[in-house]
């Protein structure tokens, strides 16, 4: 079957704008059941013809207090570039990072869409961290390239109207925020102009938007601003039908960004939004002005109005069905025009509209998760009319196979037929598109230009199911699913995944060598139906790997583990290890690894990264020794230190008591602790007590923010803790000739190399004169900060607070990081 993507552009297809309050349903489920009063709406929003795209940095930057009532209120189509997928943030559900964070914030971001009804969309950048400026943004990005993206979004959604969350002028803000209102102001030209990316035009023509407004909101606990120039509109509304207020709603989908903590407060009443004209047409009394957003845009579109007046005339709550004859003749309406960009909008919403009012349901399911190229999946295609209409299930189109089925569907008789679907040795595996290849500094590249912007591929197995409405041919799209009934969340769908016949996994992500002595590394060899033959290790220049190869045989699937044995240069080096499996009798090389994401508020989610690992050779003075740690926000941490030869004891914070730590000497919290984990807040003095008795404790940054302040009595004397930051991972260090430094690793420049994305974030900007802070920093052109480490003696042992972002350089490899952390550690034994 042709594998197309332009599906996934419709605003509706499957209704899955229309997707309304009921419920966070995945992706690979059915699209839920539309009641009779969101079906009337859905039957309302076919008359209008309305488009607004809203432009910001991040997930979770979005308004979607003014997203919900666009979309549900004004019945608009309302979609929400992001120009990054958030992969340079923290999270508060594991220990997820980088490209893995932002398939995270991705699927929360579509939760969020399936709630307030609007649509998403990406550009290729990447989240590389905090950025203070619009240029370093821009520049890291690639300009020219992130603005291409920009008005591709533009000429392929095609608004009426360009609204933007941030400012474009230069304001105390996040770098990536200006730099996104920059590109919107800046697209909103180059979207008309032809002799911009002309490759789009082909495909999507020129747009010239009427105007590009700037959205402003009053902020709880922000001081009044200055409105002046400003237009204002109340987007508080209330929904009889749906029974809630947008503010309501949109508190609800902005709750999705969970890894984020932004959960929110259903809001009430009057909610008052302002806006600005960055470029274009002037406004009177809303960003909406001018804009005609009915048929009459449309010439010739009498004959579709008329028919969809009619449906909304017919259709009643108990009797559905009713509207079903006259929507198929706003079809054949609609199919007698020319071709316009409303026309395939509007085709995909009423046939989306026909299936709501027949009540029904179709799917394709599986009985197992996962299948393997070249495998065999039973699958059986179900389906359901449940009101009465006249619909004939014509046939069902898989990858590499056509069936005739010819199937009249009574109603409320199920449809059953079970088939066995061979998957080709080339199928499509299962992983996100814009992770097929590595990422580089500021941007995702694509294989595929035509995904480009989309927020994920079509699912790896697809099914197209060809139904006859009363002579019309109308075609669902479904993945083919697994199903299954959890016993707290009930039922659930995920995409069936196709993987290679064999994945490895690693250990590790990063193997450090402290010293010459060889390490060992385990290979997982996993493989669904079975599989025989050999992997061997590439390690770069330097390291030598034993055995050269290890045979593996599988015979019905499943996993085994293959032992080896690294050993590395005497020198300092680094570099990438490779693991690759030989099967008897292929050719192919498979070198790759399969992880699953797992979080209840979103679809499970599968990659299958490089089989590979960082191999890093520095010298690094420690002694065994035990640490305990107190668990934060989600790291890391804990894997990198047992690479140093620490026991790594993790502690609860409930039950800490004086006997309890006694047997330890160094005590490590990890990022955020004290904002999640609030009981440490009555275990202060128990830490306080033991570090007193001589023990050290390292607490890694924490923040004052909507998470939750960390308490004011942190360590054992006063110090404050600001956003102030430094976010040049090449910024340079100055250092005291302070023990802390020194011992039992002399540090120098040389360890401030290859840091990755910062330096470190919220700083102490305050403190007691009794603290040491042996390092200084800043970024470009700012004043010089030494919050970045605080020491401080307290009775026999010592406290040190820290904002140095460790918790990213070790999971990265930083010989440095290393280096530094060791020496925290083992204060406590030189003090």
């Amino acid at each position: 079957m042709r594998r197309t993507f332009a599906y996934l552009l419709l605003p509706c297809m499957l209704a899955l704008t229309l997707m309304t309050h009921q419920g966070h349903a995945e992706p690979a489920a059915p699209p839920a059941q539309l009641d009779a009063a969101r079906l009337g709406r859905a039957l309302d929003k076919l008359q209008v013809l309305g488009s607004v795209l809203y432009v910001a940095a991040h997930p979770d930057d979005e308004n979607t207090r003014l997203l919900a009532y666009l979309a549900n209120d004004k019945l608009w189509r309302a979609g929400y570039l992001s120009i990054t997928r958030g992969d340079g943030g923290q999270n508060l559900l594991g220990s997820e990072q980088g490209p893995l964070l932002g398939l995270i914030r991705t699927q929360e971001l579509l939760a969020a869409r399936r709630l307030d009804g609007a649509e998403q969309l990406f550009t290729r950048a990447r989240d590389f961290g905090y950025s203070k400026r619009a240029d370093e943004a821009l520049a890291i990005w690639g300009h020219d390239d992130t603005l291409s993206d920009v008005v591709l979004a533009i000429r392929r959604f095609r608004p009426d109207v360009i609204i933007t969350r941030f400012s474009p002028d230069n304001q105390q803000t996040h770098g990536h925020h200006t730099a996104s209102a920059q590109l919107a102001v800046e697209a909103f030209d180059k979207a008309a102009d032809p002799s911009f990316a002309p490759a789009q035009i082909a495909r999507y023509g020129v747009w010239r938007a009427r105007r590009v407004v700037w959205n402003d909101s009053q902020f709880p606990g922000s001081p009044p601003h200055d409105w002046t120039g400003f237009t204002k509109l109340d987007v508080g509304g209330y929904s009889p039908a749906r029974g809630l207020s947008w503010g309501e709603l949109a508190a609800d989908s902005r709750s999705m960004h969970k890894s984020q903590g932004f959960g929110a407060a259903r809001q009430r009443g009057p909610a008052i939004e302002y806006f600005k004209v960055l470029a274009g047409e002037p406004i009177n009394a809303s960003p909406l002005d001018g804009v005609v957003s009915d048929w009459s845009r449309v010439a010739g579109a009498g004959d579709v109005v008329q028919a969809l007046r009619n449906a909304r005339s017919v259709f009643r709550s108990g009797t559905p069905e009713l509207a079903i004859a006259p929507l198929l003749a706003a079809r054949d309406a609609l199919d007698r025009l020319p071709e316009q960009p409303w026309k395939s909008l509007k085709r995909a919403e009423i046939d989306a509209a026909v299936l709501a009012c027949a009540g029904l349901f179709a799917e394709v399911t599986a009985n197992t998760a996962s299948v393997a190229q070249g495998g065999t999946l039973p699958i059986t295609v179900s389906a359901l009319v449940r009101r009465p209409a006249n619909i004939v299930l014509e046939e069902v189109s898989l990858p590499g196979r056509e069936l005739a089925v010819a199937h009249t569907l009574a109603e409320g008789v199920p449809f059953e037929q079970n088939e066995k679907l061979s998957v080709a040795t080339d199928a499509p595996l299962s992983n996100p598109y814009w992770l097929e290849l590595p990422p580089e500094a500021g941007r995702y590249p694509v294989k595929d230009e035509q995904q480009i912007g989309l927020p994920e591929g079509p699912a790896s197995l697809e099914a197209e199911l060809v139904f006859s409405v009363a002579a019309h041919s109308v075609r669902v799209r479904r993945a083919v699913a697994y199903k299954w009934t959890d016993p707290v969340a009930g039922e659930r769908y995920r995409a069936v995944e196709v993987l290679p016949a064999v994945t490895l996994d690693l250990a590790t992500r990063v193997l450090m060598f402290a010293d010459k002595k060889p390490r060992a590394l385990r290979v997982l060899v996993r493989s669904l139906a079975g599989a025989k033959g050999s992997v061997h290790l590439e390690p770069p220049q330097g390291f030598v790997v034993a055995p050269a190869e290890a045979r593996f045989e599988l015979a019905t699937g499943g996993e085994t583990e293959l032992a080896f044995q690294v050993t590395p240069p005497s020198a300092a080096q680094d570099g990438t290890l490779h693991a690759v499996a030989s099967l008897d009798g292929d050719s192919r090389r498979y070198d790759r690894g399969l992880q699953r994401i797992d979080h209840a508020h979103i679809p499970i989610q599968t990659l299958l990264p490089a089989a590979e690992l960082r191999v890093v050779r520095a010298d690094v003075k420690r002694s065994p020794r035990k640490v305990g740690y107190l668990a934060g926000a989600g790291d890391e941490l804990p894997t990198a230190l047992q690479q140093l030869g620490y026991e790594v004891v993790q502690l609860d914070p409930t039950a800490l008591s004086a006997a309890g730590l006694a047997k330890l000497q160094v005590i490590v919290t990890g990022v955020r602790a004290w904002n999640v984990q609030p009981k440490l807040v009555a275990a202060h003095g128990v830490l306080m007590d033991w570090v007193a008795h001589g023990g050290t404790l390292i607490a890694q940054y924490n923040t004052n923010s909507r998470i939750g302040p960390a308490p004011p009595e942190l360590g054992p004397l006063p110090f404050s803790i600001s956003h102030d930051r430094v976010t040049d991972e090449r910024a340079s260090v100055s250092m005291d000739a302070d023990p802390l430094l020194q011992q039992p690793n002399r540090l120098g420049p040389s360890d401030w190399d290859g840091w990755v994305q910062e330096r470190g974030l919220y700083f102490a900007d305050s403190w007691d004169p009794h603290y040491r802070t042996p390092l200084t920093m800043a970024d470009s052109g700012e004043k010089p900060s030494r919050g970045a480490l605080l020491v401080a003696k307290h009775g026999k042992g010592s406290f040190i607070y820290t904002g140095l972002a460790l918790f990213r350089q070790l999971p990265a490899g930083v010989p440095g990081a290393y280096r530094l952390f060791a020496n925290l550690i083992e204060y406590a034994r030189a003090h």
